[in-house]
């Protein structure tokens, strides 16, 4: 007889918080075990190829929370601006939680094994490529044509990641509110500025 599914469940969610914690390289297989509260015997059954399957599970898993906090944030603001902002005021929120210890499980992970791994690289192409889409959106609903609406959505992306590490180190989520705020105030045309020839 199978194991429950939730213990698949519990031991992904538990390496996406160890390792945006204290990273890939420091995360041991049976520190997810202990944190998941699963049986070690449903670790091998659910992820016979190790840790860097979980690893790969858990970027994916990462990013699917992200773009959905991203698509209810994008159905309760008007603008993108106010949908960055609203998720940049969650994120500082988060950080502040824990003691500036978290960081996100994608980016430790894929700053640590995504040169040497194409499984982990591909499911952070993909994770991240969930973020830019409700981004590009968000942007071509304020009326941006879709070229520019896509460029902007990668800097959102990048930006945020960028001011995550940055939280991280200062010790404040005044860097991730900051980003937001700018790449707001870029996601919009100058006032009376032809949105079609801002590109």
């Amino acid at each position: 007889m199978s194991r429950p599914s939730k213990h698949r469940a519990a031991i992904i969610a538990a390496a996406s918080r160890l390792f945006r914690r204290q990273g890939y390289a420091a995360t041991g297989v049976n520190d997810i075990v202990a944190v998941s509260g699963a049986p070690k015997g449903s670790l091998y059954h659910y992820f016979p190829e190790g840790k860097e399957q979980i690893a790969e599970e858990a970027v994916l898993y990462a990013g699917r929370l992200v773009a959905e906090t991203l698509r209810t944030l994008a159905s309760q603001h008007n603008t993108a601006g106010g949908m960055i902002c609203a998720y940049a005021g969650l994120l500082a929120g988060w950080m502040e939680a824990s003691g500036f210890r978290d960081g996100c499980p994608i980016t430790t992970v894929l700053l640590e094994v995504g040169a040497e791994s194409e499984r982990i690289a591909a499911a952070g192409r993909l994770a991240f490529g969930a973020y830019r889409e409700v981004y590009q959106m968000a942007l071509e609903g304020d009326g941006l044509p879709p070229e520019r609406a896509a460029c902007l959505a990668g800097v959102a992306v990048a930006v945020m990641q960028g001011a995550l590490v940055q939280a991280r180190v200062a010790r404040s989520g005044t860097p991730i509110l900051e980003a937001a705020r700018e790449a707001g105030r870029l996601f919009a045309p100058p006032a009376g500025q032809d949105k079609e020839a801002f590109i």
